[in-house]
């Protein structure tokens, strides 16, 4: 009978190096006519802030010119933006908000 020689040389799964997903800014921006309680009411509603941090961040927005809401995944950020975008014209404002990369 012949010696078989097994062979048992077991590969180590390769793990890929994965990058934490890059993440964008929302920023609201100030204008001339939507009203500093819709801007509160946006910052409690589609960021979860306490009314005084959305009060702050809405003077910030007024005295500044913008404010950043909140930094999330793409995704997120798109979807946040999208939502104050309808929301706001759905209540007959101009507010504008965006996205920028971190």
């Amino acid at each position: 009978m012949a010696n078989k020689q097994q062979s048992s040389s077991v590969l180590a799964p390769e793990r890929a190096k994965t990058k934490p997903p890059r993440m964008y800014k929302v920023v609201l921006f100030n204008d001339d006519y939507t009203t500093m309680d819709f801007v509160v009411e946006v910052l409690q509603r589609f960021f979860s802030m306490s009314r005084e941090r959305a009060l702050q961040t809405m003077l910030k927005v007024h005295n500044e010119g913008s404010a950043v809401c909140g930094v999330y995944s793409l995704d997120v950020a798109e979807t946040k933006v999208a939502q104050v975008t309808v929301f706001a014209k759905q209540h007959g404002h101009p507010l504008r908000c965006a996205m920028e990369g971190n």
